[in-house]
């Protein structure tokens, strides 16, 4: 099992650079950042965390410029979205951003995504609620077409653009993995349709045994193989138990929380979590 972290990397937290240096050398496997573009100040949609939404979701940098930065101080660390709000963003843009970093850090990119849960964001971007997922499979659609095709254009219901040329290809064959957020039942589905990965969050704890046969499940149901699906539990509990059983039960990478603060609180919980991984080897 690898292990990775994820942060919100802000305008006040530990400088992205130093932070994957770090990493590196630590012998972690990946880093993933978050994005939110603003958060509307007057807010209805409920925070899936909790009552009051912590600082750090409106002062995130956007994750391919911070992800670029990380690439180019090391040359193994693994860059990861965790997640990227595919359905807010232009697809053509974005698909440039992900082959551009992908090319740029000689494949280390790892593209998880999901459709988002604030709809006052998802609004001014002029994306509504209900359609984000039927935009976002198009966007995955689009996108790959794009990543491994000369020449590609689309016809779909949010997406559309006429046969195009875009360079460069990623670094990765086909493409860098897609990894989806979300523990439904229907996000399994849109999994094992059109991702290479499940990306569930880790905050109300993670039975990877259960969870793992869910995906087994809806995978057998739609003639996808099990095994060339991956499991990054995101936000997973810093805890020797959990993780054992995690390694135990065939997750593929464990993804651990720091949070949004200064070197000097980042950097004793990376020396604790190194501590803790080495436990696994």
């Amino acid at each position: 099992m690898q292990t990775g972290v994820l942060i919100f990397d802000t305008d006040y937290s530990i400088s992205i650079q130093e932070l994957a240096v770090e990493l590196e050398q630590r012998g972690f496997e990946s880093l993933f950042v978050p994005e939110h573009t603003h958060i509307p100040a007057s807010r209805e949609s409920a925070w899936p965390g909790g009552d009051e939404l912590p600082r750090e979701y409106s002062h995130t940098l956007d994750p391919f410029v911070s992800l670029s930065f990380a690439a180019a101080v090391t040359q193994k660390l693994r860059l990861g979205t965790g997640i990227c709000l595919l359905p807010q963003r232009d697809t053509l843009v974005t698909a440039k951003l992900v082959a551009s970093l992908d090319h740029q850090s000689n494949g280390r990119f790892v593209f998880g995504i999901g459709g988002g849960w604030n709809k006052e964001e998802m609004a001014q971007h002029g994306m509504d609620y209900g359609s984000r997922f039927a935009k976002l499979e198009e966007q995955v659609t689009a996108m790959k077409g794009l990543w491994k095709q000369e020449e590609f254009g689309f016809e779909g219901n949010h997406v559309q653009f006429t046969p195009s040329c875009q360079y460069p290809k990623p670094w990765q064959t086909p493409h860098p993995p897609i990894l989806l957020g979300g523990e439904t039942d229907y996000t399994l589905k849109r999994i094992v349709r059109y991702c290479d990965g499940w990306l569930p969050r880790a905050r109300q704890g993670f039975d990877a045994a259960q969870n793992l046969s869910r995906l087994r499940k809806i995978a057998e149901d739609y003639g996808r193989d099990f095994n060339s699906l991956t499991v990054s539990v995101f936000g997973a509990r810093p805890d020797a138990q959990v993780l054992n059983e995690y390694q135990a039960s065939g997750i593929t990478r464990a993804i651990l929380p720091l949070p949004s603060a200064d070197r000097d609180t980042v950097l004793p919980i990376l020396d604790r979590y190194t501590t803790l991984i080495e436990t696994l080897k």
